[in-house]
């Protein structure tokens, strides 16, 4: 019997999601402390418990979640476990006879309950993880974006890398000040966007693009990279009329590094008039970073800037929009 416990374990959490996600985990450091009667089993427990929780955790609660954690013991603060991110405390008495699985479960149900939902969907081999940190979220918005998933993202894998991961989560941030961003398996939304912008669910099918993509770090241009998922989300969205999102006409100031939608009608362009699935070739190539400016001149006869030189003599293009 111990009559002080302190103990510190170090904890990498390494995804197999894909690169992006292996860089952007770190150590998580948990450091037990308190005037206790537990033995030396309990606190492996408790380690063990936190090594397969508290990772996962301060992934989905966002960016600045502490990665450093305290661990007390109490026997009136709470029944069983009280956790936010850098703290937890545990009911001493409570944590004695409990099984290593048992401590697991209540540490995820304290930790849930950081956010203001969290739900798991499954549909046909599928899965999506769905946490959300907004208190007014609507409810609506919510089901979309979890319905235009399980309808876009599948179709996604299929059709361009049947490898990449079939577990995705979802986590809509009110500190995030951006659009969106995917990475890993991770897709962070801002609750400011979604709630300004009830109607753009297919950013759903351009950031699940960024996640079939997996490209890893220097594969390809940051404009290829996002002229191909906005591509996809032109031809494979679920409402890009009802968010009022379309490919902007061709002007002379306009280029194809310029990413985005620009880019994305240039490459509508070139599938119709130059080489229909050239696109999802050059998205193999980048996966297998075997993509270099040659490609360019080795899928078509022209090089990047003659074919962009094509475009601009002839940009006009019939382009067709998904609907509800």
């Amino acid at each position: 019997m111990l009559n002080k416990i302190f103990s510190t374990v170090l904890i990498i959490a390494i995804s197999s999601a894909g690169y992006a996600q292996k860089k952007r985990d770190r150590d998580f450091e948990l450091t037990i402390s308190g005037d206790n009667d537990l033995s030396g089993k309990t606190a492996a427990k408790l380690n063990e418990a936190f090594r397969n929780t508290y990772p996962f955790f301060a992934m989905a609660d966002g960016y600045r979640t502490k990665r450093k954690v305290s661990l007390t013991f109490t026997t009136s603060a709470t029944t069983t476990i009280n956790a936010k991110e850098g703290e937890i405390v545990v009911n001493q008495d409570w944590v004695k006879s409990k099984s290593e699985s048992k401590i697991e479960k209540e540490l995820k149900n304290a930790l849930a309950k950081n956010w203001s939902s969290y739900t798991v969907d499954k549909r046909k081999g599928y899965k999506l993880t769905f946490v959300s940190k907004d208190p007014n979220l609507d409810s609506k918005v919510r089901q979309n974006l979890i319905d235009t998933y399980f309808e876009v993202y599948p179709t996604l894998v299929k059709t361009f890398n049947n490898q990449s991961t079939k577990d995705v989560l979802f986590v809509v941030d009110t500190a995030y000040k951006a659009v969106a961003e995917a990475s890993g398996n991770r897709i962070l939304f801002s609750a400011g966007y979604m709630k300004a912008h009830p109607t753009d669910i297919d950013v759903v099918t351009h950031e699940t693009m960024h996640i079939v993509q997996g490209y890893g770090y220097g594969s390809g241009p940051v404009w290829l990279t996002e002229g191909i998922a906005d591509y996809v989300r032109y031809k494979y969205g679920v409402d890009n009329i009802g968010s009022k999102w379309s490919l902007p006409d061709y002007n002379p100031k306009q280029n194809y590094t310029n990413s985005y939608r620009i880019t994305a009608r240039f490459f509508a362009w070139l599938e119709k008039n130059v080489k229909p699935g050239l696109i999802a070739t050059l998205d193999g190539q980048l996966r297998t970073h075997t993509y270099t400016e040659k490609s360019w001149a080795d899928l078509t006869g022209k090089n990047l800037d003659q074919l962009w030189a094509a475009y601009t003599k002839n940009p006009q293009i019939e382009l067709t929009y998904s609907s509800k």
